[in-house]
């Protein structure tokens, strides 16, 4: 950090268990606070209290005294967090937002016996002659982490004088020391599953300016303590953020501001961990509380879904033998044409109006070929087609490939599981260039003459297939890459679930790159709750309960206490796990997509009740500026490629960005887009003039964005109020 170029931890947690559960189909249950209490201090470190005098004597140099302070030019605020661990799940939850949303921060690890000690000059020194300030905001596990009367703590507390550097106190207790009174005096402490808590004016106005509604503490699991807190009266200084009714008709503060001494600190008073719904509400917030709302990095609520097999039929679950017909494990009966489940042109009208009503937009993945084979063994006629063809304007299409067949090496169904067919000398079998670029261009052409708009550069293969598929394929079919450079694709799906990273397929600058997507517990061989139910208990319930037994076998999963009732079981328990699910996606900064099938869309339309509540929870959380965003696969690509170039440079120590007084000033290898977020009022440096910076969203503007010509890195102004 001494050059001023920041690293990103190689440590930071990048799995959530939101994505376990999209494996598994069952949410894991948080233990944050099962055993909570109040936090305890953490004494200083020996060396630390050995510095003592030496961090002393350093101080000098870095406080200003009162005749020379005026003379000293504007200091140079680093744009890098620092972050002090103590293993706990409140500081790994704000690491996690950190990692997230591209902020760069340094890591002080107070479990390890040879990490830096903290003093004046691992703060602070001077370039070119101007004070810097190493980082803009500091989070501590709680505000006594060092100890009242030690040297890192005095040394903090002058460096967080000198700079005005904010504090986050990521979880502690009320007490007057944070600005609040004990929870004795009129407050309250205990176990805060369920309970609602409420944004106040003055957090609306500031850091919780995207929210809108109150913040519901999650209570997933009746015999686990999910969440402890502690809400106290406020005192002189403090200023509250997130309250709560007391006892007596007063309010009782979880987060609040606590300005005394010439510091600011943020004062959380509640356990938490990087997966519960109420931290990512609020995480946002804290960020730009943290950041003073500058920072690198930027974050935004993302959703999208794919509906896939939209023209073809899907197979049906067998709920007497527990299989789907047509798989290799489900031998007799005949798979889709036996009984299946496909949408109707009444549904396909509804689809429509569903949209219209919920404001939000579909991606209809489609397989022409399987349409064109349906309607010859249906009469020549085929309704369904005809509906979603008149109202192809009112979707987004991607290409499915023209008959969705598997496009990785052949299949050899002599076995269960299959296996890779093998040529006489032993070498896999691989489906041809030729063949997968015909299902390419060939699904392309179909659409383009019926009128409908397709995206080339966009692809989902049938069940991702071409793609590495583990056990049995540990590599993409060698010809895959060649067949999607043949019909210009450059963002072709993987399953999230399989592979959460975006990678490239084939070599060169010019080969696709993955675009992970996550499986929604919605089945594509369902067409009714019953039938929903009856899989989903199948798979998620012991051998004892006459399930498979898969539950148990699998370390992510969790098995169901008993089998749901498949009158209710969906609409009770499946739909809004489901949907609480997707919505920690949406609300941690994932831009990848969710998929469907379009079985999901037939029938008993089971999707529509978990989209309804994803939608419903969140415009009733966030404000109107704080939009859902709905990308496009393509843009969902670049996304992440983008993000991948800038933690790459980060880790590299290739960027320095750092803000003196009204300026900010940011460089960064040449094409590697920066991610920036400031207040609304911001405008960037052009070559003569000022232009309006970014894109409003959630009360700050920020984008991914680049130097002006001729110039070689990037300058904001921030706003003079």
């Amino acid at each position: 950090m001494d050059s001023g170029h920041f690293r990103t931890p190689r440590t930071a947690a990048r799995t959530s268990a939101a994505d376990a559960a999209t494996t598994s189909g069952t949410a894991p249950q948080t233990r944050t606070a099962r055993a909570a209490r109040r936090p305890r201090a953490a004494r200083a470190p020996r060396a630390a209290r050995l510095a003592a005098l030496a961090a002393a004597g350093l101080l000098a140099t870095v406080v200003p005294s009162a005749h020379t302070a005026a003379a000293e030019p504007t200091p140079r605020v680093d744009l890098a967090v620092l972050v002090v661990d103590d293993g706990g799940s409140a500081v790994r939850a704000i690491t996690a937002e950190l990692t997230g949303s591209g902020i760069p921060y340094r890591t002080l690890d107070l479990n390890d016996a040879n990490r830096p000690v903290l003093t004046p000059a691992f703060l602070s020194d001077t370039v070119d002659g101007r004070p810097r300030a190493r980082y803009q905001g500091v989070v501590l596990p709680h505000e006594a982490v060092f100890g009242p009367d030690s040297a890192e703590q005095t040394a903090l507390v002058a460096y967080e004088k000198t700079f005005g550097i904010p504090q986050v106190d990521a979880y502690t207790w009320a007490h007057p020391g944070v600005g609040l009174d004990y929870t004795s005096d009129g407050g309250w402490s205990g176990v805060l599953d369920g309970a609602r808590a409420y944004v106040t004016p003055a957090g609306q106005a500031g850091p919780f300016r995207d929210l809108r509604g109150p913040v519901t503490f999650e209570d997933n699991a009746p015999d686990v303590s999910e969440s402890y807190g502690y809400a106290g009266r406020p005192r002189a200084g403090y200023t509250s953020y997130l309250d709560m009714p007391a006892a007596d008709g007063g309010r009782v503060s979880l987060i609040g501001e606590y300005a005394h001494d010439g510091r600011r600190e943020l004062v959380v008073t509640f356990a938490y961990n990087p997966y519960q719904r109420q931290f990512r509400a609020l995480a946002r917030g804290i960020v730009e509380w943290l950041t003073q709302g500058v920072h690198l990095g930027q974050s935004r609520n993302y959703l999208s879904v794919h509906v896939d097999d939209v023209f073809a039929p899907d197979a049906r679950w067998d709920t007497v033998r527990n299989c789907t017909p047509g798989d290799l494990d489900c031998p007799g009966g005949d798979g889709e044409a036996e009984n299946p489940v496909r949408m109707t042109a009444a549904d396909a009208v509804y689809a429509a109006a569903w949209q219209k009503s919920s404001g939000f937009l579909l991606d209809m993945v489609y397989n022409g070929g399987q349409g064109e084979q349906w309607k010859t063994e249906h009469g020549g006629s085929d309704p369904l087609a005809a509906r979603l063809i008149a109202d192809r304007a009112q979707y987004r299409w991607i290409n499915h490939t023209y008959t969705h067949p598997f496009l990785g090496c052949v299949q050899d169904a002599a076995t269960v599981p299959w296996s890779c067919a093998k040529t006489a000398a032993g070498a896999t079998q691989w489906v041809s260039r030729s063949e997968i670029s015909a299902q390419i261009r060939d699904n392309l052409n179909w659409a383009l003459g019926k009128g409908i708009s397709v995206d080339r550069s966009e692809l989902v293969t049938g069940e991702h297939s071409g793609l590495k598929t583990l056990p049995q394929q540990p590599v993409d079919n060698p010809n895959l890459a060649g067949a999607l450079a043949d019909n210009g694709v450059r963002w072709t799906a993987s399953d999230n679930s399989r592979e959460p990273a975006q990678r490239s397929v084939g070599t060169g600058s010019g080969a696709a790159r993955t675009v992970p997507r996550h499986p929604m517990n919605v089945y594509y061989n369902v067409g009714t709750a019953a039938e929903m139910t009856d899989e989903y208990n199948w798979i998620y319930t012991s051998r004892a309960d006459g399930g498979s037994g898969i539950c148990e076998n699998n370390p992510v999963s969790t098995c169901l206490p008993a089998p749901l009732d498949t009158a209710t079981g969906y609409a009770a328990y499946i739909a809004p796990r489901e949907a609480r699910t997707a919505l920690t996606h949406v609300m941690g900064n994932d831009p990848r997509p969710h998929y469907v099938h379009q079985s999901n869309l037939a029938e008993e339309r089971l999707l529509y009740p978990v989209l309804d509540k994803v939608l419903a929870d969140y415009r009733e959380l966030f404000a109107d500026n704080t939009p859902l965003v709905n990308p496009r696969q393509k843009d969902v690509g670049t996304e992440l490629n983008r993000r991948a170039a800038w933690e790459e440079a980060l880790a590299a120590g290739q960027v320095t960005a750092y803000r003196i007084g009204g300026t900010v000033t940011v460089k960064a290898p040449s094409g590697v887009a920066v991610p920036l977020t400031a207040p609304e009022g911001t405008r960037k440096q052009l070559l003569l003039g000022t232009a309006a910076f970014g894109t409003s969203y959630a009360g700050s503007r920020s984008a991914w964005t680049t130097p002006e010509l001729l110039q070689s890195g990037i300058t904001l102004k921030l706003p003079t109020t």
